[in-house]
């Protein structure tokens, strides 16, 4: 199972506690450090959408206009940040965000 997100995010944190607590063998992919190819860009593209970019976050409000316009993919490859997170995935399907219904449905 990969959780996708940032070190200092708390709804990534709490999943990844929540997750290991059930039993899961989790591996942390920290999308600031160890940056995404558009390969894998894509798979979570095209699972989410837009959705994948965390449009309410500081880190977007901060965008230039020029790639606040521009589509998801070049936002995310140029400020991984951007992401919604966490995106949870065990190879076969893959959650976004961090709630009770999410919690409950890798339990």
């Amino acid at each position: 199972m990969i959780l996708y997100g940032l070190p200092t995010c708390s709804d990534c944190n709490k999943a990844r506690k929540a997750l290991d607590a059930a039993g899961h063998k989790v591996t942390f992919r920290d999308v600031r450090a160890e940056p995404m190819s558009e390969a894998e860009w894509a798979v979570l593209l095209a699972e989410f959408g837009d959705n994948l970019v965390d449009k309410k976050s500081q880190a977007y409000r901060n965008l230039n206009a020029w790639v606040r316009e521009s589509e998801a993919d070049a936002q995310l490859a140029d400020t991984p940040a951007l992401m919604a997170r966490p995106v949870i995935t065990d190879g076969v399907r893959y959650t976004l965000g961090w709630d009770a219904d999410i919690a409950a449905s890798w339990a």
